[in-house]
């Protein structure tokens, strides 16, 4: 048996569904911070302050505060690396272009509060700042496409209300990367949409699954558990990370090959110096005797 099922699927699951009840349930009681949490000023009494440790709720969670620490596995962040150094390098050519990673952004539209997207693809962007919030009034344009990635207790946020916010301030592409936890088995699948007139239309996947991410002219799709993207032609990205770690390694071992040579080339040299200084040795002693038994044979 697989470790996970891989589907795609079109339609957002059923915000009733019983599972989600019981996962909530199970994640809260097991742990009151299993979303998060927020650091709360309060003034006592004497004029000193301290900061209160709040747990975040779902709210939190759709929309989010800076400084908030949210609780993610460590699938959901390597999922998230992964896309944000792919996408980053398939963007790089374009100085308008920018890849936010669990950064807000605050919307034009007066009635939807800002999210904290996992990953936002930004387009036309006249100056790069060290943003904490991106704001679509500020920056005049907006996230061309996103992709969150689901966590277990909290997908539903981005199936659901995620989905209908993101349509209603006009974010043409969503994507979501979603993973539940069904009967103690992790099921994973590509769920993607485009805005049209008439609100969020599905993605057709292609023959493998893979969905088209016209943006960024790149495919998603899995590379067996993990999530991964492929150019135009079929070609895996690989990670970056991983390909940076490999390239440090392989660099480390040529240091080391370098250095070792570089300490026998020395050994060579310190012994063949040795082996000068010896036979210098041996010929002045050599002269020495010469010239005793030359002494000898005048007396």
């Amino acid at each position: 048996m697989k470790i996970s099922e891989q589907v795609t699927d079109s339609q957002p699951r059923e915000l009733t569904d019983k599972f989600q009840a019981d996962d909530i349930r199970a994640l809260k009681k097991k742990d009151p911070y299993c979303y998060g949490w927020r650091e709360i000023p309060r003034t006592l009494s004497n004029g000193n302050t301290i900061y209160e440790r709040v747990p975040l709720t779902l709210e939190d969670i759709l929309h989010p505060q800076v400084g908030d620490f949210r609780m993610h596995t460590e699938e959901h962040e390597r999922f998230c690396a992964y896309l944000y150094n792919v996408l980053t390098a398939q963007v790089a050519n374009d100085p308008t272009a920018i890849i936010l990673h669990d950064v807000r952004v605050a919307w034009a539209h007066s009635e939807i509060k800002p999210h904290g997207p996992d990953i936002s693809v930004i387009f036309n962007v006249d100056q790069r700042q060290d943003w904490s919030t991106f704001s679509e009034i500020d920056g005049s344009t907006k996230p061309s496409l996103i992709i969150e990635v689901t966590s277990p207790g909290t997908y539903f946020v981005d199936l659901e209300s995620k989905f209908e916010h993101y349509a209603e301030v006009g974010v043409e592409w969503y994507v979501i990367v979603d993973i539940a936890i069904r009967r103690d088995m992790p099921v994973k699948r590509l769920v993607g949409y485009q805005l049209t007139a008439n609100g969020y239309e599905p993605i057709t996947p292609n023959a493998n699954g893979w969905l088209w991410l016209a943006p960024v002219k790149l495919w998603l799709g899995w590379d067996r558990e993990d999530i991964a993207c492929y150019d135009e032609a079929g070609n895996l990205k690989e990670n970056y990370t991983d390909l940076m770690n490999a390239r440090l390694k392989a660099e480390e071992r040529v240091s080391q090959e370098a250095q070792a040579r570089t300490a026998a080339e020395q050994r060579a040299t310190a012994a063949e110096q040795r082996a000068d200084a010896e036979a210098q040795a041996r010929q002045q002693l050599e002269a020495e005797l010469r010239r005793l038994r030359g002494d000898a044979n005048i007396e």
